[in-house]
């Protein structure tokens, strides 16, 4: 059942000192929502996909908002939520700036039915922060929420954190089928390999809807 909080008391739990305060991101949303047969994201701070076909049942028939802000108050996130699809090369698209988070609008909108993909960069150059530099600080059991554009909070819970290679196909993070509402945040990890202009290693946190 979905949290009664609003958004107001939600910024006030990461608008302390020091915490990122980040704009809010276009609220357009692509409706499409057919996936090629194979998606490739591991170039992306994401990893693979293979014939998914989402399911977009809601709880009890609500409505859900395409997100527009992602607010994780344990690591000081409060920023804005962009729609991406996939590249002509069957690539996740992936934020153009390092404090975005990018929503992969092929799958369902945090809060419906299956697993929601967010992801974010980490380690960008030049030590400029990136949205996700502290993803990996998360633990089971806290929160992080989704407001849509409509200003409803959905709030998530960390049950999981995996890394995946680079090169490994991890189907579980896009696809679920107990029914249920999850939310998956994704993002590099591992050193800068500079001739792969890439990262080794996928971190993924695995959320579920409260």
């Amino acid at each position: 059942m979905q949290q009664k909080i609003t958004p107001k008391q939600v910024v006030l739990l990461v608008s302390l000192p020091g915490f990122m305060l980040l704009g809010m991101a276009p609220a357009a949303y692509l409706s499409q929502r057919n996936l090629p047969q194979e998606v490739n994201v591991l170039n992306a701070p994401s990893v693979q996909v293979e014939k998914y076909v989402p399911d977009l049942l809601t709880q009890e028939g609500e409505m859900i908002g395409v997100p527009v802000q992602l607010l994780i108050p344990k690591i000081g996130i409060r920023t804005g939520v962009i729609p991406v699809g996939t590249t002509l090369e069957g690539e996740m698209e992936v934020p153009e700036r390092p404090d975005e988070v990018a929503w992969f609008h092929y799958g369902p909108r945090p809060g419906e039915i299956g697993s929601a993909v967010l992801a974010g960069h980490f380690g960008w150059k030049n030590n400029i922060p990136a949205v996700f530099d502290n993803l990996h600080k998360l633990r089971e059991g806290d929160e992080i929420f989704v407001v849509d554009e409509d200003d409803t909070v959905i709030t998530f819970v960390v049950r999981e954190i995996r890394m995946y290679d680079k090169d490994e196909s991890s189907f579980d993070v896009f696809v679920s089928n107990d029914g249920k509402a999850h939310l998956n945040l994704i993002t590099c990890s591992g050193d800068w390999n500079v001739a792969e202009r890439s990262r080794p290693q996928r971190l993924v946190v695995f959320t579920d809807r409260q």
